[in-house]
């Protein structure tokens, strides 16, 4: 997932291609938690389950996946989306009365067990065969705290009439950043903007990987966020913004990249592979070509993410909730949400069965070789959502003063 810390490569077996992935894991905490459970409830229970989703696409199967194990187990499931899952979530534990599960994302799984509030649940999970770096990814002193649920990456999202319209062909596909500046430029025009992204590190960092920048030296201990490589890579972003090429979403009336490209208003976006359930439940006719980020001059970059299916510490249904988890982990289960949402699979034979079935995401596949991820470390998310709220304005803005703020709120989170 990440060079952050250590990297992990799968061999996906009929496919030829590794899937490098690199994450945050060991982390030295003080953690309560353990694989003990809290006294069970008899009989058929209710599960409650607090997800973060991007579509209706995504609630709906995970809602479809659940009463299917309800189905069979005799249990129920309660399934809550909210748009913010670590407030929501935080809010929770806090109250002494969480969801029994639920999504969670790296950043927050050093935070959560460090206050005791997951059920490390990792050894009951023995025969499902999950990607080894997404395991680390979620390890946290020898245990696995929660199960991958599943992993994407970031790639180029073009919309194929548009890219024709401007007459472009295969051969202009970019594959430095002086070709994705000239075919930006190239699909600019009227109301149509030829790259349009979410105003985030989780997709200006691509470039800033791409420069062989990083936020964390690979052991995890050292901020690096002021690096040459990033700025470089914030630069470039930076560039495509002030010639107009490259808007931001908010900046054509849309909530994110892949509503801007199915609203017409962008002939690319860089997004992850979420956007095939928006595609097809929105725009079900457009033509699209995923094709890897173009590299930048320290090689190919991209960004991946995951999460895990959390088990809160203070549930009583925790058998019930493993059991679910089992269930979700089944090759068929994790088929149908890459389906359904377009992410890719957390089990080394899922990923085969998907590999081999999805030519036309590629793509995305192939950015799993060179992916950085999200670190672990407690606070980091803090340090990014204030960056965040800063690249709003990177157009106008001073890349270098950015960094050096991103730098030194890295270096107080590692500090604790």
């Amino acid at each position: 997932m990440t060079r952050l810390a250590r990297t992990s490569t799968l061999v996906a077996a009929g496919a030829g291609a590794a899937l490098a992935l690199s994450a945050c894991g060991g982390g030295g905490f003080d953690s309560s938690t353990s694989s003990g459970s809290q006294a069970p409830q008899s009989g058929p229970v209710t599960l409650k389950m607090l997800v973060g989703t991007s579509n209706d696409v995504e609630l709906g199967a995970v809602k479809k996946a659940t009463e299917s194990w309800a189905a069979k187990s005799g249990n129920k499931v309660e399934v809550t989306s909210t748009a913010k899952l670590p407030e929501e979530l935080a809010k929770g534990f806090a109250g002494g009365s969480p969801s029994d599960i639920f999504y969670l994302e790296p950043a927050q799984v050093g935070t959560f067990t460090k206050a005791g509030n997951l059920y490390a649940y990792g050894d009951q999970l023995t025969g499902i065969d999950y990607i080894p770096a997404l395991k680390d990814t979620f390890t946290i002193d020898g245990k696995l705290q929660c199960a991958p649920k599943d992993f994407s990456t970031l790639a180029l999202v073009i919309n194929q009439d548009l890219w024709t319209k401007a007459g472009l062909t295969d051969a202009d596909v970019p594959k430095d950043w002086a070709g994705l500046e000239k075919a930006a430029t190239r699909l600019t025009a009227g109301n149509v903007t030829g790259l349009v992204i979410n105003p985030e590190y989780q997709r200006v960092g691509t470039f800033m990987a791409q420069a062989g920048g990083s936020l964390l030296s690979d052991d995890a201990k050292t901020a690096t966020a002021d690096s040459p490589e990033n700025l470089a890579g914030l630069t470039e972003a930076q560039k495509l913004l002030k010639n107009g090429s490259m808007k931001l979403a908010k900046q054509v009336d849309a909530g994110w990249g892949g509503e801007a490209l199915i609203k017409g208003r962008a002939a690319m976006t860089i997004e992850g592979n979420w956007i095939r359930g928006a595609l097809s439940k929105d725009a079900p006719t457009m033509k699209v070509k995923v094709v890897e980020l173009p590299a930048g001059p320290k090689g190919k970059g991209t960004l991946m993410f995951t999460n895990c299916w959390g088990i809160a510490a203070r549930s009583t249904h925790q058998a019930a909730a493993v059991d679910l988890v089992k269930f979700l982990a089944q090759d068929t289960q994790q088929l149908e949400a890459a389906k359904a949402f377009g992410v890719m699979p957390s089990t080394t034979s899922a990923m085969q069965k998907y590999t081999a079935s999805t030519p036309d995401d590629a793509g995305f596949v192939a950015g799993a070789q060179h992916g950085k991820g999200m670190p672990t470390t407690p606070g980091v998310d803090g340090a990014l959502g204030d960056f965040n709220a800063k690249v709003e304005s990177l157009a106008t803005g001073d890349p270098k003063a950015m960094l050096a703020t991103l730098q030194s709120n890295l270096q107080a989170a590692l500090k604790g």
